[in-house]
């Protein structure tokens, strides 16, 4: 349904206990993130391009009635609030997974309503993941903010109060010039791969349709795109629970702390 100021609305009802805040989190880079806010109420907001253009999404969730409220503005407001069930979870498939080793049987006993999303857009997760390239997670996550800052757009609706923003169109990262993406710490090897994929952009928003492992085949084929990176989109583009971000400084010492302790 429609609201006020070009807001469009939906209720959802999942069928788990569905945290918002928590399913949302993989989705932010950096406490300083420019596209993603929470507020006050506890209501997440996301500034978002979709293939119908930018959007601003909030969502709330309401566990007494059991449902999640979205409102979103702008072009892409009908498509990101089609998005939402998958955005949380709701493709997630756990009748596959079977925790044999103790502390995974623990885990998800304490754990059972923990699920997967997926954003179907492969740019929006491509484009820091390149930027995440070997480099410190502050470094990367300060990079990410001065390229959404100087060649983003503001989001749609409440946007502008919010200092919501859009991070830049295809378009746009291919006629960033060099020395810009010096001046973010970017270097040249991570800011030719960003334009090489820009410049095919909409052939890679396609793979958002495919399975893992087809998508990991042709993220690959890319100059600059390899294991880590085709990793880091699948999980958050397609909710691939297979994606593992190989190479990763911390997944090795995390998970081995975990299973051993």
């Amino acid at each position: 349904m429609s609201g006020t100021d070009g807001e469009r609305r939906r209720t959802w009802r999942p069928d788990w206990p569905c945290a918002v805040p928590g399913a949302m989190r993989p989705l932010r880079r950096g406490a300083g993130d420019p596209t993603f806010r929470t507020d006050d109420a506890g209501r997440v907001w996301r500034g978002t391009r979709t293939p119908l253009g930018p959007a601003t999404l909030c969502l709330r969730s309401d566990p007494r009635a059991g449902e999640v409220h979205a409102s979103a503005w702008g072009p892409g407001s009908e498509w990101v609030l089609d998005s939402v069930p998958g955005l949380l979870g709701a493709e997630d498939d756990w009748s596959g997974f079977e925790p044999r080793h103790p502390v995974l049987a623990e885990a998800r006993r304490h754990h059972p309503h923990v699920r997967i999303g997926r954003t179907g857009l492969v740019m929006e997760s491509l484009v820091p993941a390149i930027i995440e390239q070997k480099v410190t997670g502050q470094e990367a996550f300060a990079g990410f903010r001065m390229l959404v800052n100087r060649f983003g757009e503001t989001a749609p609706g409440p946007g502008r109060e919010l200092r919501l923003r859009v991070q830049p169109d295809p378009a746009t990262l291919r006629t960033i010039p060099s020395w810009e993406w010096l001046r973010m710490h970017v270097d040249h090897a991570r800011s030719r791969a960003i334009v090489t994929v820009a410049r095919v952009a909409d052939s890679l928003e396609r793979l958002a349709g495919l399975d893992g492992e087809e998508a990991e085949r042709r993220l690959r084929t890319l100059p600059g795109i390899g294991e880590w990176t085709s990793a880091e989109v699948r999980q958050r583009a397609l909710g691939d629970p297979d994606a593992v971000s190989f190479g990763d400084y911390h997944v090795a010492k995390d998970v081995g702390w975990a299973l051993t302790g």
